[in-house]
């Protein structure tokens, strides 16, 4: 009973302290200032969190975007588009070099009467050289289709053979070899086909392909080695058409080496990889042009 009455009596010396010990949160003032820890660390995870969605909905944007090109660009025939970049590639540099070389003369009228008589010139040679080489694919694929239909009718264990070794590269088994070649035997025209496609790797020409090459090609030719030209057309000091056409092209060589791979090599295609193609085609008009630049003012001194 001391005991307990020495103990109370003690304890009633530091009523406050006591009292605040026991309202006192266990971690004391530290819960405070780790409180404070938590709620900062709560409001960095949040912003991360919120520009982590930002970046992977600019992501999913661009890959939208990119997505809509792509299919834009998938509905036009693979090779009126090889046409156009063909045009494309020859007409943005080479007219472009020349212009370049032309202007190092000193004389505006000469550069776009220059300029425009070889985009002619350029543009019926290209497309001409469209035309023949479309009329080179269709008569191949003719003279091919004519081949294995003479084998169809003179020797078709030959053309079994054939059918045989196309089935077997791909891995299929000897039984679904010879059903699959024994209903092909069954139409001349589909065992052809297919061989001409599978086995030779052709595929038929459009009807009117070679005017279609020509003309693609010619006018994006036409249209490609114009872009440099037109600054000659506004400025009465060559000089300064050819930095605004130096500067004008720049651009223009950088996003079409941009797009072309883009557009070749689809979906897939990284964004350093097409950077690195337009860096490419600037390069090398820059250095087409410097060279032409170059080689007429060191003609023109001497």
């Amino acid at each position: 009973m001391a005991v307990v009455t020495l103990k109370n009596a003690i304890l009633s010396l530091f009523p406050a302290n006591t009292s605040d010990s026991q309202n006192e949160p266990l971690l004391g003032e530290d819960s405070t200032g780790n409180a404070g820890y938590a709620a900062r660390d709560v409001q960095g995870l949040e912003s991360e969190i919120e520009s982590n969605s930002t970046k992977t909905q600019n992501i999913s944007e661009d890959n939208q975007n990119q997505t809509v090109l792509w299919g834009l660009f998938e509905k036009v025939d693979p090779r009126v588009m090889s046409d156009i970049i063909i045009g494309l590639s020859d007409g943005l540099t080479v007219p472009f070099a020349l212009t370049a070389g032309l202007s190092s003369l000193g004389d505006s009228k000469l550069v776009i009467t220059g300029g425009m008589a070889e985009l002619v010139s350029g543009s019926i040679s290209m497309g001409l050289g469209g035309f023949l080489a479309a009329r080179s694919e269709s008569e191949f694929y003719k003279s091919q289709v004519r081949k294995e239909k003479q084998l169809f009718f003179n020797n078709k264990e030959l053309l079994e053979e054939e059918l045989e070794d196309i089935f077997l590269d791909i891995g299929m088994s000897e039984t679904t070899t010879e059903s699959a070649i024994r209903d092909l035997s069954k139409s001349p025209k589909a065992m052809i086909d297919f061989i001409i496609r599978h086995g030779k790797g052709l595929e038929e020409p459009a009807d009117g392909r070679q005017v279609t090459s020509a003309l693609t090609i010619g006018l994006s030719y036409f249209l490609g080695g114009f872009v440099p030209l037109v600054p000659y057309f506004f400025t009465a000091i060559v000089q300064t058409g050819l930095i605004i056409s130096v500067l004008v092209m720049g651009v223009t060589l950088f996003w079409f080496g941009y797009l072309k791979t883009a557009i070749s090599m689809g979906e897939d295609c990284s964004l350093w990889m097409r950077v690195s193609e337009g860096l490419q085609m600037v390069l090398i008009g820059s250095i087409a042009a410097g060279s032409a630049w170059g080689l007429v003012r060191v003609i023109d001194t001497n």
